[in-house]
């Protein structure tokens, strides 16, 4: 299927072959104050130079030193969608590397990207939500956007952004997630996310099953996502991508943690799907549904299912992955086990 993709290519009067671009430690201050020029082709140019140069990641280091990001802060709201655009992607670039996003988070640029989510241009949007991407990549950088408020805004825009915008914004999702996932809940991110279980991308669905698992690691997550997404999980079990299926696995093995997870499983029928996966040698679910498998085990009509498939189990004991190995004999301990 054929996907729309966002151009980044820029009008066609601003020709970046024009923009002067200097050599040296000393070019940098030179472009910062031409950033901060009240001439509009003044800053175009000195964008277009920048752009060139952090693709060096000495130069990153440079700039963050020589205070770049604070000129690059003051441009995010500029007028100009030229402006916006090359700021956004040199910030993105920048991101990219470990010192980038520190320099980020010290200079405020999380909170500063908030109104651009909303930005006209394509683009631009997609330019800040691959920054706020790469930022949840780093521990602090989760937290900053946390701190932001920018999960309910982010929940929101999956109803409403490109495919492309989507993806990033459920990685982004995924790692915030993982610190917090109270803002998410309240903003109502379950049903939404459920819906992107059955999209027509392989990534989306892949990537909201990922988001779902992370709110499952949460006592207060894995009670909805019990409630409310459970049988949608169970039949991405039988998804025809393998990423989609462990994600899917994933999730359950969480869900499946409290017993109102458990009996919704067992009552979706996940139990032959999971089997399934667990006979898969290859499987990148094979360790999350044995997992899964022990928990459902703990129920008596479980177990009772499951004995007769403890050769499956037996199989996995010759995995050449230890945990995978030791998955198997805690499962078949818990199946066998009799009161």
């Amino acid at each position: 299927m054929a996907h729309t993709r966002i151009s980044a290519y820029l009008p066609p009067d601003i020709d970046p072959t024009k923009a002067p671009v200097a050599f040296g430690r000393r070019a940098l201050p030179k472009l910062n104050e031409e950033l901060q020029s009240p001439e509009l082709l003044t800053q175009q140019r000195a964008l277009m130079a920048l752009c060139d140069l952090v693709h060096d990641p000495e130069k990153v280091y440079q700039a963050v030193e020589e205070g770049l990001l604070s000129s690059l802060k003051t441009l995010l709201p500029h007028h100009d969608s030229t402006v916006r655009q090359k700021t956004t992607e040199i910030l993105y670039i920048m991101a990219m590397h470990n010192v980038g996003r520190q320099g980020l988070i010290q200079n405020g640029i999380i909170s500063a990207l908030t109104e651009l989510l909303d930005d006209p241009i394509d683009v631009c949007r997609k330019n800040t939500h691959q920054i706020l991407n790469m930022m949840a990549k780093l521990p602090q950088g989760a937290v900053g956007i946390l701190h932001a408020g920018l999960i309910p805004s982010l929940v929101f825009k999956l109803k409403t952004e490109s495919d492309e915008i989507q993806e990033l914004i459920l990685d982004t999702l995924s790692n915030c997630l993982r610190v917090e996932a109270s803002e998410a809940l309240k903003a109502g991110a379950i049903p939404i996310l459920k819906e992107k279980l059955t999209h027509s991308s392989v990534a989306i669905r892949s990537k909201a099953a990922w988001v779902l698992l992370e709110i499952g690691t949460h006592p207060e997550g894995k009670t909805m996502v019990c409630e409310e997404v459970t049988p949608v999980l169970v039949s991405l079990l039988e998804d025809t991508d393998p990423e989609v299926q462990a994600s899917a696995a994933g999730a359950l093995m969480f869900a499946a943690v409290k017993p109102q997870g458990r009996f919704s499983a067992l009552g979706a029928g996940a139990i032959p799907p999971l089997l399934k996966l667990v006979a898969e040698e290859t499987s990148k679910a094979r360790l999350s549904a044995i997992k899964a498998l022990t928990m459902l085990a703990e129920l008596p009509e479980g177990r009772k299912t499951l004995l007769d498939g403890t050769d499956t189990f037996q199989q996995c004991l010759n995995d050449p992955r230890e945990a995978v190995r030791r998955a198997a004999e805690t499962a078949i301990s818990v199946i066998r086990w009799k009161p």
